[in-house]
């Protein structure tokens, strides 16, 4: 019997700090950002991101970095297959907050295939503060390397929820 023939895609990831330092640096970054944003200062395009729990229904919060990319709107995941995108995947809405501005929107993934030139562009304007995340892939690679990274960072579109 033959063996069955492997993927080239590599496994789904999600990244978590490898140190306490890391950890902590984290958690410190995200609640800096988290709570401007909060407040209504955006960093950098940076919105609180709520999701109700695809089990609990509970809202769930945590701040991204809304990309806007030849005029769509997207949500990367730079840490990989999250909690967040998980609940995004099951529930398919959430709000993008700042301050009191709620946004309620509908969001759709991206098969791997559509992601390179989005995951170049993220990279472009956040790769200083997302590198760690993609293994020293950058805004300047290949779009065979985009390609083969694309499975491990889960990409959303960005519509309002009234759009068609």
């Amino acid at each position: 019997m033959s063996q069955p023939e492997q993927s080239p895609r590599p496994a789904a990831r999600q990244i978590v700090p490898e140190t306490k330092f890391a950890a902590t640096a984290g958690k410190l970054s995200n609640g800096l950002v988290g709570g401007l944003t909060k407040v209504g200062i955006s960093l950098f395009g940076s919105r609180i991101l709520a999701v109700r729990g695809r089990k609990s229904g509970q809202w769930r919060t945590t701040p991204v970095n809304l990309l806007t990319h030849e005029g769509e709107r997207y949500l990367v995941a730079p840490r990989g297959h999250t909690q967040w995108v998980r609940n995004l995947r099951a529930v398919g809405t959430g709000e993008l907050r700042v301050g009191r501005r709620v946004e309620v929107f509908r969001a759709t993934e991206l098969p791997d295939a559509d992601k390179p030139e989005v995951l170049r562009a993220y990279l472009r304007r956040w790769n200083w503060q997302v590198a760690t995340f993609f293994d020293g892939v950058g805004p300047d690679a290949p779009a065979e390397e985009l390609i083969r990274i694309a499975p491990g960072y889960p990409v959303f579109r960005v519509a309002a929820a009234d759009a068609a």
